[in-house]
C-alpha cells in the first residue's frame, strides 16, 4: 500500500508540475501576474511567497493543480494591475498561455523517452511459442518458432511494438497483412488475417493472447532454487538444487507443470520423486491452500531457477543524444496517436467504457512498473504524460481542450463567447466529467 502510494504521487506529482508550469511559464511571458501556483488540491501543506509576488503551495490532494491567474472576472482589479490580467490579454495570448500545459506534458513525454533511450532500449524479439486455433492467427500458416517482422503495415521488432499495433487494431474490420520469418529461415512469408470488429466490447487483458499468440519462453526446469521457511516445500524436506521428476507416478519436465499440479492440489497429498545430486528422493508435499481472484488454489513455497534465454531473442540499442530525442519525439507521437485513437473508439462504441481506468488502477500500474525497474517506471511516466496532455485537449468545458474551443470561436467572431453560454458549458463539462470519474472509480473497485 505504501510502495502504491509513494509511486502514483511521485508520478502525478512530477506531471502535474510541469503541467502547470507550461500555464506558469507561458502566462508570466505574457505579462500576466500569477496569483497562485497550485501541486494538489485542498488544504496547503507548503506554502512559499515568490519574488513576483506569486504564492507557490503543495497542497494535500495530489490529484491536480491549478495556476491562478489575475483576471477581472473574479474580482476588483487595481487600475495600475489591469494591464497583466489575463482577460485583458490577446486571444492568440490566451490560447498560448492555456495550451501551455498540454504542450508541457508533451514535451515531458520527449524528454522522458530520450532518457530511457540513453539508458539502452532492451525488447525481447517476437518469436512465437504457440498459436491459438481459435484465433485470427490460425487463418495464417505461422508456427511456433516462427518471428514476426511486420504487422498490419507497421515493423515489429519487439513484443512491445506488437502489443501498440494491436492496440491500434480494436474495432478493426477488413484484411491485415503479417509478415513473418520462419524458423527455418530464408525468405520472408506474407499472409492475411481477416478482422470482424475485432475485441469490440470486450476487456482484455492481454492483446497479444487475444490475437492468438504466446511469446515463446526458455523451457523452465524443474530444479529448485530457493525453499521458503515454513512453507508446505520446507515441511515436505526440500533442498535447493533439488529437481522434481515426477507428481504422483507422472513425469514432469517442466516448472509449469509442477505449478499445475500443485494450484490444482490444495490440502491434498503429492507423492513426488527429487533427483538430489546422485541420489531420486521421494518427497511427500501438501500444498497449504489460499484463494486467488475468488477460487481455492494450493502454494508450496517452492521458487525456481531461472532459466537461461537465447541471446539472439534479447535485443538491446543505445542512442546517442540526438538518436534518442528523435526517439522520443517518435515515441511521443505514437503514444498520442493510440490515446487519440482510442478515445474516438470510445466514442464509437468499439471499446467498452469498462476500459476506463482511475486513480486506484493507475496507483496499481505505477507501483508494479516501480517493481519492474527505472525504465519500466520511466516509461509509464512519459504514457502517463502523454494521457495527461491529450485528455486536456479534449473540447469539454473546464478542461483546457474547452477554454481553446472559447478563444478559438472568440478568434474567429472578433468577440468573446457570452459568459451565460459559457457559465452554461462549464456545468455541463462539469457534469460529464463527475460522470467520467465516477465511471472510472467504480471500474476500479470492480477490478479490485
Amino acid at each position: 500500500m505504501i510502495q502504491n502510494i509513494l509511486s502514483i504521487v511521485v508520478a502525478l506529482g512530477v506531471l502535474i508540475t510541469f503541467h502547470e508550469f507550461g500555464h506558469y511559464f507561458v502566462a508570466r511571458r505574457c505579462g500576466v501576474k500569477v496569483l497562485r501556483f497550485s501541486v494538489g488540491f485542498g488544504k496547503p501543506i507548503y506554502r512559499h511567497i515568490g519574488k513576483t509576488g506569486t504564492e507557490f503551495t503543495l497542497a494535500m490532494i495530489p490529484l491536480g493543480g491549478y495556476v491562478r491567474m489575475l483576471d477581472e472576472r473574479e474580482g476588483n482589479v487595481p487600475e495600475s494591475l489591469k494591464s497583466q490580467t489575463f482577460n485583458c490579454k490577446s486571444v492568440w495570448q490566451r490560447i498560448a498561455i492555456v495550451a501551455a500545459g498540454p504542450i508541457a506534458n508533451f514535451i515531458l513525454a520527449v524528454v522522458i523517452y530520450a532518457i530511457v533511450a540513453l539508458l539502452g532500449v532492451q525488447s525481447v524479439a517476437p518469436k512465437v511459442g504457440q498459436v491459438d486455433p481459435q484465433s485470427p492467427v490460425s487463418q495464417t500458416q505461422i508456427q511456433p518458432g516462427d518471428e514476426l517482422v511486420a504487422l498490419a503495415g507497421e515493423s515489429v521488432s519487439s513484443w512491445d511494438d506488437v502489443n501498440l499495433v494491436l492496440a491500434d487494431l480494436i474495432g478493426k474490420t477488413g484484411t491485415i497483412i503479417v509478415r513473418y520469418q520462419s524458423e527455418s529461415g530464408g525468405s520472408l512469408h506474407e499472409e492475411e488475417i481477416d478482422l470482424d470488429r475485432w475485441l469490440v466490447g470486450d476487456e482484455p487483458n492481454n492483446l497479444i493472447r487475444a490475437f492468438g499468440l504466446l511469446p515463446w519462453q526458455p523451457t523452465v526446469l524443474p530444479v529448485i532454487s530457493q525453499v521458503v521457511d515454513d512453507g508446505a516445500g520446507f515441511a515436505a524436506g526440500f533442498q535447493p538444487g533439488d529437481e522434481i521428476l515426477s507428481i504422483n507416478g507422472q513425469s514432469v519436465s517442466s516448472w509449469q507443470e509442477v505449478v499445475a499440479s500443485v494450484q490444482s492440489s490444495p490440502n491434498q497429498t503429492l507423492s513426488m520423486a527429487v533427483q538430489r545430486k546422485q541420489n531420486v528422493v521421494n518427497l511427500t508435499l501438501q500444498p497449504k491452500y489460499t484463494e486467488r481472484d475468488g477460487k481455492a488454489i494450493g502454494y508450496a513455497g517452492l521458487a525456481v531457477v531461472p532459466p537461461k534465454w537465447d541471446e539472439s531473442l534479447v535485443r538491446e540499442k543505445h542512442y546517442g543524444v540526438f538518436e534518442a530525442l528523435f526517439y522520443g519525439v517518435e515515441q511521443t507521437h505514437k503514444m498520442v496517436s493510440l490515446t487519440v485513437s482510442s478515445i474516438g473508439k470510445m466514442l464509437q462504441g468499439l471499446i467498452s467504457v469498462d476500459n476506463l481506468s482511475g486513480p486506484i488502477t493507475i496507483a496499481k500500474v505505477a507501483s508494479a512498473s516501480a517493481d519492474s525497474g527505472v525504465q519500466s517506471f520511466l516509461k509509464f511516466m512519459a504514457y502517463l504524460s502523454v494521457s495527461l496532455g491529450v485528455l486536456n485537449l479534449l473540447p469539454i468545458p473546464m478542461l483546457d481542450g474547452g477554454h481553446l474551443v472559447f478563444f478559438g470561436i472568440e478568434a474567429i467572431r472578433r468577440k468573446p463567447v457570452s459568459e451565460r453560454v459559457q457559465a452554461l458549458a462549464y456545468r455541463i463539462g462539469a457534469s460529464l466529467l463527475f460522470a467520467l470519474m465516477a465511471v472510472a472509480i467504480f471500474n476500479d473497485i470492480a477490478r479490485l
